[in-house]
């Protein structure tokens, strides 16, 4: 089996059936995929894939999403998703060490990978100080995206 067949039974189905030519890009796309354990990088993944159950993550999202109305921070469950399955693909300990952020010492970091100068910004009452805690980090990243964006269903990329 060659390298390049070997990464592509790892690819969906529709993935695989592109030519020889998508998969270079394929590979270099998930070479910038972000996934790591909180203190080395791990071996990249796409990010669509979930770290976690979707009953978990969709009990984290709810429990945000009840902060967040107590404290009048606009969003949605489909907008949250939306967002986590970029940024982290549902992974809570996913660190991004290769962009700028990363490169100016401060990694973003969590399910909607907040960098730690904006998590303690747009921390919000009532939820772990703890970046990787999933309900702090989407309640913290919405709280930020509500102030920059008008809400995190406004985010459709990096933010």
């Amino acid at each position: 089996m060659s390298a390049s067949t070997s990464v592509l039974t790892c690819l969906p189905a529709r993935l695989r059936a592109m030519s020889a030519a998508g998969t270079v890009a394929i590979v270099a796309t998930a070479a910038l995929t972000l996934t790591a354990t909180p203190h080395a990088t791990a071996a990249p993944r796409p990010a669509s894939t979930p770290q976690v159950s979707s009953r978990v993550l969709d009990q984290w999202i709810g429990r945000a999403l009840a902060v967040m109305r107590a404290k009048h921070i606009p969003g949605s469950y489909s907008g949250i998703l939306r967002n986590i399955k970029r940024e982290s693909g549902g992974n809570p300990r996913a660190v991004n060490n290769w962009d700028s952020n990363a490169r100016r010492g401060t990694p973003s970091k969590g399910l909607l990978q907040v960098i730690d100068p904006t998590f303690r910004s747009f921390h919000v009452a009532g939820t772990a100080w703890d970046i990787f805690d999933p309900v702090a980090n989407i309640a913290a990243a919405c709280n930020y995206a509500a102030h920059t964006y008008g809400s995190i269903d406004n985010v459709h990329s990096g933010y």
